[in-house]
Formats: C-alpha cells, sequence, structure tokens
C-alpha cells in the first residue's frame, strides 16, 4: 500500500523538479551552501510538488482510464478511493507549506504555492479546454528553481527570473515531444495538445522556435554575470545539438514517435547538464 501512494505522487516529476531547485539554490548561494536550509527546502517543496501531483490524479482519473499509459493508476483501478488521495494530498500539501513558512521565508513559500496554484487550479482543468494549457503547465514546472534561488536570496532579482524563462523554454520542447510520442492516447483521451489540434508538422516547428528561445535565455545568464564562459561554452554545444536533432525531424521520411522519444530523452540530459553547469556556477564561477 506504501508503494500505491508512493506512485500516487508521481515521483518522477518530484525528483526533476528537485534537480532544477538544488541548481536554483546553489546559483543564489554564491559559494556559501546552508546545507541544512538547502534540506529544509527541498523537502518542503517536494511536498508541495507531491500534493499537485496526487490532486492531479484525482482531476485526471477519468482522462486516465482513457489512455494506455495512465489506465493502471491507483485512481483509476480503485486501489485508492478519491476521499482518501484527497486527504494524502491534504496533508502533503500542509505539511510542505509548514516547512517552507519555518525553515526558509515567506517569499520563497508564496512562490512555492502560486506554482501548486497554477498546476491544480489552471493547467489541470485547462488541458481538456485547449492547447495552450502547455504554456500554463511550463510555468508550474519553472517554479522550482525559483524556490531554491528566493529560499537563499528572499528576493525576485533578475537571477531568479532568467532562472524561471529558462525553463519555460526548456519545457515547452519536452512537452511538445510528449505530445508527438503520445499522440495516440492524447486523442483517446480527447486531450487537445498541440499535435492533436495542429499536426504534428507545426508542433515540430513550435519545438525549433522553443529552443532558440532557449539558447538566448541561456546567454543572457552569462551576459548578466550569473555563470561563467564554460557554463556557457558547454550548454551552447549542446542545445546547439538539440537545435539540430529538432531540424532532423523535419525529413518527410522520418519515424515520428522514434524522433520523438530521442527529443524527449535529449531534452532530460539539456535539464541535467544545465542544472550540473548552474550549480558548479553557485560554488565556482566557470
Amino acid at each position: 500500500m506504501i508503494k500505491i501512494y508512493y506512485q500516487l505522487t508521481k515521483p518522477g516529476i518530484i525528483y526533476g523538479n528537485a534537480i532544477t531547485m538544488i541548481a536554483g539554490f546553489f546559483l543564489a548561494s554564491q559559494g556559501h551552501i546552508d546545507w541544512q536550509l538547502l534540506l529544509a527546502a527541498l523537502v518542503g517543496l517536494s511536498l508541495i510538488i507531491a500534493s499537485g501531483c496526487v490532486f492531479n490524479n484525482i482531476a485526471d482519473r477519468d482522462i486516465d482510464n482513457r489512455m494506455e499509459r495512465t489506465k493502471n493508476r491507483a485512481l483509476v483501478t480503485g486501489a485508492i478511493s478519491k476521499q482518501k488521495a484527497f486527504i494524502f494530498g491534504t496533508i502533503l500539501g500542509l505539511s510542505g507549506a509548514l516547512t517552507l513558512y519555518f525553515t526558509t521565508n515567506p517569499l520563497t513559500l508564496c512562490v512555492a504555492l502560486v506554482g501548486l496554484f497554477v498546476y491544480v487550479a489552471l493547467y489541470t482543468p485547462l488541458k481538456r479546454l485547449t492547447m495552450h494549457a502547455t504554456l500554463v503547465g511550463a510555468v508550474a514546472g519553472a517554479v522550482p528553481p525559483v524556490v531554491g534561488y528566493c529560499a537563499v536570496t528572499n528576493s525576485l532579482d533578475l537571477g531568479a527570473i532568467l532562472l524561471f524563462l529558462i525553463l519555460v523554454a526548456w519545457q515547452m520542447p519536452h512537452f511538445y515531444s510528449i505530445a508527438i510520442r503520445r499522440r495516440d492516447d492524447y486523442t483517446q483521451a480527447r486531450i487537445p495538445v498541440l499535435s492533436v489540434k495542429k499536426g504534428i508538422y507545426v508542433t515540430k516547428i513550435n519545438i525549433m522556435i522553443y529552443i532558440m528561445i532557449f539558447i538566448m535565455m541561456l546567454i543572457l545568464l552569462n551576459v548578466y554575470g550569473y555563470a561563467g564562459l564554460v557554463y556557457l561554452g558547454v550548454m551552447l554545444l549542446i542545445s546547439l545539438y538539440w537545435f539540430l536533432l529538432a531540424v532532423k525531424g523535419l525529413k518527410p521520411a522520418i519515424d515520428d514517435k522514434a524522433w520523438a522519444k530521442k527529443m524527449f530523452l535529449f531534452s532530460l540530459f539539456v535539464l541535467l547538464v544545465f542544472s550540473l553547469m548552474v550549480s558548479i556556477n553557485g560554488i565556482i564561477r566557470i
């Protein structure tokens, strides 16, 4: 039963967001790491993200029942009742909020709660109605590094804004790759993602546009002195390869699902390297 509740929190999402939160924390720390604060902020944010994922599962149980990859989730099969899931999600959210309130600062808590609100109250219902919900979801997903940054600085300065914009730009190609790869599932569930509403070609063009925006935001992090030249060189090389991989997707004879899987996996690599380089720059400027 513990495993079932654990899976209800979507641990993959928690771990991915934890990585970016740590990167934001390290960048803001400038070599002076408060490990106790880092642990507290990480636990608090992870609990809030877990809460959002549980509430998302509750709201999406009818959709999940229509999709092959989600039809065995606990709320669909009845392994966990809606009432128990709601109580579980509430406990997680309150625990996370109290942790951030007593260990960080009010701004950090507010930023985390805004992310929770956008994900649960805006993105979750909107994804049934409009293809633009993907951008709303990207806003929620870009909050964790800002939480880490604010836990240290207690301010929303240019560094926090750039981290936010970089993560928004990264998430769009990441999500659109999923939308192409899982297009049949989304069609079956009647979710109007871009690949369903406008087609795969238009989705591929959008992927290229957002990768270019991502690259521009990466450069600004260096221009404004938050990261060094080694960071810039590494990230430009990786991001340009990501863009070339996106361009290859325009070939007429390409297997769209296989290409989308490569794009998805490489986007995770991009995020991992970005988080690593930003973290290193928070310790020693390179």
